[in-house]
């Protein structure tokens, strides 16, 4: 006698990363949407390091998959997707931040003294902690520690992604650094309280 299990019967089928990627180099419309669904939590996650308004985020995610959809013929299946995928979103948060560039309030510092030594309060909090602190930056200066820090891009690749001289981004992550270092040493004295 054969049982009848409906949980069995409805179960959703599960596709590993390289089937979906496959699938969608194949055109496959409703795998482009598993694969869109199965990455959305990462893509809104390395989004929102680069930008505040989550409408934004989700502009920047939305046209980063039209991105990855168009190219992913040519995506290489040797290198890891995540790190493919990464780099479409911050490159797309970048631009939509310099389509955006004239409403971001910038300091005027090529006058300004790039400061050599990184605050070592900063260098001994964790990635967490960071991440929340990250908040109270401006949004230069929350941009260039996002590219040199987080996702390891050199001070020439961040000056030409975004447009300023490379002693700019030097100054823009030694004053972004003196701030978190502010912001968790006052922290971390209310803490104590």
């Amino acid at each position: 006698m054969i049982k009848n299990d409906s949980k069995s019967m409805h179960k959703p089928q599960s596709f590993s990363e390289n089937e979906l990627i496959s699938r969608c180099k194949s055109g496959e419309i409703k795998f482009q949407e598993k694969l869109y669904k199965h990455f959305y939590g990462y893509a809104m996650g390395v989004g929102m390091r680069y930008l505040q308004n989550k409408d934004d985020v989700l502009e920047v995610v939305n046209d980063s998959f039209i991105k990855v959809f168009k190219a992913i013929s040519f995506y290489d299946e040797n290198q890891p997707f995540k790190a493919w995928l990464r780099r479409i979103i911050v490159n797309t948060s970048i631009d939509h931040r310099r389509r955006n560039l004239k409403h971001m309030n910038q300091e005027d510092i090529d006058e300004a003294i790039y400061i050599g030594k990184a605050p070592e309060a900063v260098e001994n909090i964790n990635a967490k902690d960071i991440l929340k602190l990250l908040n109270y930056l401006p949004e230069i200066q929350k941009t260039v520690f996002n590219l040199y820090e987080i996702d390891g891009y050199s001070h020439d690749e961040i000056g030409n992604m975004l447009s300023i001289p490379v002693s700019s981004s030097r100054v823009y992550l030694s004053r972004a650094k003196e701030k978190l270092r502010k912001h968790w040493n006052h922290q971390e004295g209310s803490y104590a309280r």
